[in-house]
């Protein structure tokens, strides 16, 4: 059974850095596509970054050189380091992990998901 926890949410002021992490088990990491989505009140939710199997990984434009994702596979962690955080970047994190020939930043029509963690940035 795959299970996601993640940890490291805050408040930050603007400018500011976080690191979420996401500690995963119950799959081979080898076989999934893991990303990190965020989602606000009132909106849908949306993937910010994504690594894939072998590494390669994917950035939403408004995220670009300011997020970096990482995994540990010994430690069965991803990460998420936000830098220059802006008051936009304000919602709940979410880690996800799913099986899928070709990872994107669409959310996955079969997913796993962690339970979430709340980032504030205030102005």
């Amino acid at each position: 059974q795959v299970q996601l926890v993640e940890s490291g949410g805050g408040s930050v002021q603007a400018g500011g850095s976080l690191r979420l992490s996401c500690a995963a088990s119950g799959f081979t990491w080898r076989h999934f596509c893991m990303a990190w989505f965020t989602q606000a009140p009132g909106k849908e939710r949306e993937g910010v970054a994504l690594i894939a199997s072998d590494g390669i990984t994917k950035y939403a434009d408004s995220v670009k050189g300011r997020f970096t994702i990482s995994k540990d596979t010994a430690k069965n962690t991803l990460y998420l380091q936000m830098d220059s955080l802006k008051p936009e970047d304000t919602a709940t994190y979410y880690c996800a992990a799913w099986v899928a020939y070709a990872c994107s930043l669409s959310v996955p029509t079969v997913g796993n998901w962690g339970q979430g963690t709340q980032v504030t940035v205030s102005s």
